[in-house]
């Protein structure tokens, strides 16, 4: 046998054997008999949360009702794959959660459109004369089909098998996919709203507000003008004064849009303009051959700014560092301080919505923080290349 060959039958080895009436036959028996009982719960069950829920779907309570009974169908699609798994030795993933929403009305649009729940409803209308038919057949040949019972048993099994593969899985990971997009997608809504309050507050409390108290001076200034020429000298002075401390208001809120020093020098240039404002001193290195998407650029330079935040505020540290380098297709970032550590996900330091942030991109967050320190914080992002010009 040549090389390939020994390859092939390395990956793709042949099934185990198994006995007539071996424990596997004995387990596809037992699944066939408790069609019967299974099936009519599942039946009864399927109909009638249906059947109520759209029959007074024009009342308030109508679809509520059903969005409790396509729920309540996902415990029935979970006993059923235990039951497989326990059988059949069929193994099957659980479908996803239902992405979470806000308020009631969130809620009952993701359960009424949940292709599981709908699915499982399917599969609990079409089993019952399946349930009939394997039970009798499974019943009468333990009687007097003695002699060919486990090839009975295997074939109904084989049925089985396939209905539950194609009514009770996942939609592979197309419907993972989709779920966790839907999910990322309001993370993503709810941050872009956030920053959005947020340079309306800090342009209404600071530069605008600025602005105004500027206009209102100068006006009296030029009212001054012929009168009192010292008085309206010191009034423009000090509107001089208040536009250097409005155009450096305005400068730090497009900083916090997004950094220039960031578009023009990339990544190195712009932590370490960052890092120069940490309150600790900070060693940054940064390792790419290359730089990555500008949005990608964005977020892992935001991303090291608030936890370089955390660090001045919380760490109680002498000396933090930041690293930055390229693994295959993702960007990784650590920044590490020698403070007290303890930190947490809910410890109020912002990482749980940065960890949300993240994952919206397909990103990820560890945090490694025991008590005593250090802490150190791995953020993963894709690495997505820079479009060539």
């Amino acid at each position: 046998m040549t090389a390939d060959h020994d390859s092939v039958a390395t990956l793709a080895p042949p099934p185990p054997k198994r006995t007539a009436y071996g424990k596997e036959t004995w387990k596809e028996i037992a699944f066939l008999l408790s069609n019967l009982f299974t099936a009519l719960i599942g039946f009864v069950y399927a109909v009638v949360s249906v059947l109520l829920g759209v029959g007074l779907s024009v009342t308030v309570i109508g679809l509520p009702l059903l969005a409790l009974g396509l729920g309540g169908a996902r415990l029935v699609g979970r006993s059923e794959r235990a039951r497989a798994r326990a059988l059949l030795g069929l193994e099957i993933a659980e479908p996803s959660p239902l992405p979470a929403r806000g308020g009631f009305f969130g809620w009952l649009w993701s359960t009424l459109k949940d292709p599981v729940a709908w699915r499982t409803q399917l599969y609990g209308l079409i089993r019952l004369p399946w349930g009939i038919v394997t039970f009798t057949v499974a019943l009468v040949s333990l009687i007097v089909l003695w002699p060919v019972l486990p090839f009975i048993a295997r074939g109904l099994a084989s049925a089985d098998r396939g209905m539950v593969r194609g009514l009770l899985s996942p939609s592979d990971e197309l419907e993972r996919r989709i779920a966790e997009l839907e999910s990322d997608r309001g993370v993503v809504v709810d941050t872009a709203a956030a920053d959005l309050r947020r340079i309306e507050r800090d342009l209404h409390d600071g530069a605008q507000a600025r602005l105004v108290a500027l206009a209102m001076g100068l006006g009296l200034a030029k009212e001054k003008l012929l009168d009192d020429p010292e008085t309206a000298a010191a009034m423009v002075d000090e509107a001089h004064g208040e536009v250097k401390l409005a155009l450096q208001e305005l400068r730090d809120l497009a900083r916090g849009i997004h950094p220039a020093v960031l578009t023009d020098r990339g990544l190195s240039a712009a932590l370490s303009s960052v890092s120069a404002r940490c309150t600790v001193p900070v060693k940054v290195t940064v390792e790419l051959a290359e730089r990555p998407a500008e949005a990608i650029e964005g977020i892992a330079y935001f991303t090291v700014s608030e936890l370089l935040q955390n660090v001045s505020k919380h760490s109680r540290a002498r000396s933090a560092s930041v690293d930055v380098w390229r693994a295959e297709d993702r960007l990784l970032l650590q920044v590490r301080d020698d403070g007290a550590g303890g930190a947490r996900f809910d410890g109020g330091t912002g990482l749980a919505g940065l960890a949300e942030r993240l994952g919206a991109v397909d990103g990820l967050l560890v945090l490694d923080s025991p008590d005593g320190g250090p802490t150190t914080v791995t953020a993963e992002l894709p690495w997505r290349s820079r479009p060539s010009t």
